[in-house]
């Protein structure tokens, strides 16, 4: 099945736009969750960064007794790493894929868009920047893991082994909790990846301090 383009909240810089950021949200949120944070981040005339916030499909989440809300994937039951719906992600890792290809060919390289995501969407980021076939300028993953790893690349076999990933995480978050997040890190390591980690005192969320380093690490890649 062709993957649908989504609905999404986009931003664009005053001057010429000269890199994308696609950034994904996480379940049961919208497009409108990470809006806000362009401008804190001041940074988007300077670099000429169209900001992308896709809103997720919607879908019955059997977690949640099957109530539909805006979702990458079905999750379906409380362990971790058992519960993500393989199909689900790699439906949305192809739709997201395209929504890449579709900034390409509005004239932006591969090496100036960065994919991000929080949560739901980080799992879809990592999965779509890690097999897209052309190296992008990075993966900006917060509060996330990596549910499928079985059929997910090593860095000699994507050839993305370059990939600049930044990953932050709260060493208090009850949702996806501190010790998921390092196998997922140690995970990339092991395959090749190169892996900014940052820890924060928070919980399921964004704070300041990873607000500014968010900031830096965006400045250096899409630079």
């Amino acid at each position: 099945m062709q993957a649908t383009r989504l609905p999404s909240i986009i931003s664009n810089p005053n001057t010429p736009v000269r890199s994308s950021v696609i950034w994904l949200h996480g379940l049961g949120a919208s497009g409108n969750d990470f809006a806000p944070i362009v401008p804190e981040l001041g940074i988007q005339d300077e670099l000429g960064i169209r900001f992308v916030f896709p809103h997720a499909p919607t879908m019955p989440v059997t977690i949640n007794n099957g109530m539909v809300m805006p979702a990458w994937y079905d999750i379906s039951e409380m362990d971790l790493m058992k519960r993500a719906d393989a199909e689900g992600i790699q439906q949305s890792t192809s739709t997201i894929t395209d929504m890449i290809n579709d900034e390409i060919a509005m004239g932006i390289d591969p090496s100036k868009i960065v994919i991000a995501g929080f949560s739901q969407g980080g799992v879809i980021a990592f999965d779509a920047g890690i097999r897209f076939p052309s190296t992008l300028a990075g993966i900006m993953a917060l509060s996330t893991y990596i549910p499928v790893r079985d059929t997910l690349p090593n860095a000699e076999t994507s050839g993305n082994g370059n990939l600049p990933i930044f990953y932050g995480h709260g060493d208090f978050d009850p949702v996806i909790t501190l010790d998921q997040a390092e196998s997922a890190r140690d995970f990339l390591e092991a395959t090749g990846y190169s892996v900014e980690w940052k820890q924060y005192p928070m919980e399921h969320s964004v704070c300041p301090q990873e607000i500014a380093h968010i900031k830096t690490w965006l400045t250096k890649v899409l630079s």
